[in-house]
């Protein structure tokens, strides 16, 4: 069956990713009036979410809101798919960076790089980072169910020199990396919700106290990795310019979970500039409320 779903899709993938962006947008454009009016794709989450974090926005306001995350989000998606025909200049033109001095004097440190990034803007085509580094780019990800479609995704990423590894195998690739010496940039997406029982820490997203994945901290704490937080902006429609800012060169120097909430406070500040390119569908507060006894919020 999965085979099957592959060979059923993967032609109007690749058809799509050779298309020029003018057309890719005006899909995108019909796509958003299938997905918002018709379909309705996960509306009532969004629209939960964001009076949630914004209760003191007019509902007019979170409309208007609600209404571009859409049309980013479709944006998005054909863009991914986009990925598979773009080039690599292409994408440099499309996917810039400023202050990568900051990356360079890390690794003239000899020092490796946990990457942390949240679903905000553009992380599909963080990947445009490899051409500017000297060390190893990894991205951690979790596995695609159909097994077809993970070995594609895969393949799209090594184009650009980018090696997928999953959750499980990061800590293990890691630390064999650093016993062997091996300069590594480590990109991770930190800002989503963990399952209450493996969850550490409880503290404060957005005025709201939920768990939070702790795991790039202990990665940090444990194989001495530097800490560096990716911004990324949405320039126009398909451009977009990341930043970089060091969290923490020396983990293990700061308080427990100190690391996981600056990480949080700069994606909240990300937020607060442009809700509209968050990943509202994400249900990221289903937990709130649940807070054990046993845990202590910013312990």
């Amino acid at each position: 069956m999965q085979l099957a779903v592959y060979i059923l899709v993967y032609p109007w993938l690749w058809l799509i990713s050779r298309l020029p962006f003018k057309i890719i947008y005006f899909i995108s454009d019909g796509l958003f009036l299938l997905v918002y009016y018709v379909i309705g794709y996960r509306k009532k989450v969004v629209r939960n979410n964001l009076a949630l974090v914004f209760p003191e926005k007019p509902q007019e306001r979170r409309l208007h809101i609600e209404k571009r995350f859409y049309r980013h989000m479709c944006d998005m998606f054909l863009e991914m798919i986009k990925t598979m025909g773009i080039s690599n200049e292409e994408l440099q033109k499309r996917f810039t960076f400023d202050n990568l001095g900051l990356l360079h004097r890390l690794e003239a440190r000899n020092r490796s790089v946990m990457l942390m990034f949240p679903h905000y803007a553009s992380w599909e085509w963080v990947i445009a980072l490899d051409t500017h580094i000297g060390s190893k780019g990894y991205a951690i990800y979790q596995k695609v169910g159909n097994k077809y479609f993970d070995q594609l995704v895969r393949n799209i990423r090594q184009k650009f020199d980018t090696t997928l590894i999953t959750t499980k195998e990061t800590w293990a690739l890691v630390d064999q990396n650093k016993r062997a010496g091996i300069l590594g940039t480590y990109g991770i997406l930190s800002d989503q919700s963990p399952m209450v029982k493996k969850a550490l820490l409880w503290t404060s997203f957005m005025g709201i106290t939920v768990p939070a994945h702790t795991g790039a901290e202990t990665l940090c704490r444990k194989l001495d990795l530097a800490a560096v937080y990716l911004k990324v902006n949405k320039i126009k429609r398909g451009h977009y310019h990341g930043s970089f800012k060091l969290i923490t060169e020396h983990a293990k120097e700061m308080k427990r979970f100190e690391l996981t909430e600056s990480f949080l406070k700069m994606t909240e500040e990300s937020i607060k500039e442009a809700p509209e390119y968050y990943l509202w569908t994400h249900k990221r507060w289903k937990h709130m409320g649940k807070t054990p006894r046993t845990s202590k919020q910013n312990q």
